[in-house]
């Protein structure tokens, strides 16, 4: 691996309860006991992180763009296969943006720009994850 700024640690706390120190030191908490729930699993965090980076992608391309969006918010659904380990076979990404004469020909250029060329988790998980994309907009 490179050089420790790449360089993420995780650290049993107690059964099935580890903190990870992300490479930037942030600490985040991650649990597998579903029973007892208090932090995040890392397969939800996979569903986060996927959320995040495409999405500010396609903020960021639709303010390029001058687009007034006052609000965006994106939904990620994962569909994991039945046998282990467990990986994720289909992720639905569904992007909301909310605005004022938002042109939906933007909207899916931005998605598509985030999807083909920006967004490295989609690029990271798309080998073995189908991603499909789909978009609202909210007049508002």
């Amino acid at each position: 691996m490179g050089s420790d700024n790449s360089k993420a640690v995780v650290e049993l706390k107690e059964a099935d309860l580890f903190v990870g120190h992300t490479p930037s030191g942030h600490p985040i908490l991650l649990d597998t006991d579903h029973a007892r729930n208090s932090a995040p699993t890392p397969m939800e965090l996979l569903l986060v992180a996927l959320g995040s980076c495409t999405g500010v992608d396609v903020v960021s391309i639709l303010r390029k763009k001058r687009q007034a969006v006052s609000a965006y918010r994106v939904e990620v659904r994962g569909e994991r296969c039945d046998d282990h380990p467990r990986s994720f076979k289909r992720m639905e990404v569904h992007h909301i943006v909310t605005g004022r004469n938002i042109s939906a020909q933007s909207v899916a250029q931005a998605i598509q720009l985030s999807e083909e060329k920006y967004c490295s988790v989609a690029a990271t998980l798309r080998p073995t994850a189908e991603i499909v994309s789909s978009f609202e907009i909210i007049e508002g």
